[in-house]
């Protein structure tokens, strides 16, 4: 039996937050053990995340419409300033070294990613289809940077869930349409409501909006 096709997207969810709403989120998540950002635009936010990039550290960039958009995973791989784990993935993808490829990806020094919603009272939403994000966002990272466009601030996990149903599970479906010629699915989720390792986990928001 075929899944039911995902709705049209939500527009309620594609505006960006309002300074009140986005000085909620901040502060909650600061107390929440995440440290929050703001960053002036899509500009200013590559060169925050590019400068919390140490020389020689392994860093992977988890496939991300944020990451494209502003730049950030370009110049993450293309940089010989740290490793880029993503150019090591593709070559073990290549030579069939799936086990390998799993760990590699599994616990790089820093992933830089996305989410696809963050609460005002300070829990951040992942989902994946294939939850190879998941692993190193929630543990296996020694470090986490997150590069999120501030539409994606909501008031609770219900409109949080509620965004990722509604809005980004949809977009997400028709880009994977697209590129891989079949749809995405919401097979696995993520909720960070604290961070005890202090540093471990940055967020910079943007106030535009960017990705999904």
């Amino acid at each position: 039996m075929s899944a039911p096709a995902p709705p049209t997207p939500n527009p309620a969810f594609a505006h960006p937050a309002t300074d009140a709403q986005l000085s909620r989120a901040v502060k909650a998540l600061e107390a929440n053990g995440i440290h929050a950002v703001v960053a002036k635009d899509a500009g200013d936010a590559k060169r925050l995340v590019l400068e919390l990039l140490p020389e020689g550290a392994s860093v992977l960039d988890a496939t991300s419409q944020t990451l494209s958009a502003t730049g950030i995973a370009e110049a993450i791989n293309s940089s010989s300033h740290h490793k880029s784990v993503r150019n090591a993935l593709v070559a073990l993808a290549k030579e069939g070294h799936k086990d390998e490829q799993r760990r590699t990806g599994a616990a790089p020094d820093i992933i830089v990613g996305s989410v696809h919603a963050v609460t005002e009272h300070g829990e951040v939403v992942v989902a994946s289809a294939t939850g190879s994000q998941l692993a190193p966002y929630a543990y296996g990272a020694g470090r986490v940077v997150w590069v999120v466009g501030t539409q994606k601030i909501v008031p609770d996990l219900e409109a949080a869930f509620r965004r990722i149903r509604e809005y980004s599970f949809p977009l997400e479906n028709e880009r994977a349409q697209k590129v891989y010629g079949m749809g995405s699915s919401l097979s696995k989720m993520l909720v960070v409501s604290r961070e005890f390792q202090a540093g471990r986990i940055t967020l910079v928001f943007v106030p535009e909006k960017l990705g999904f």
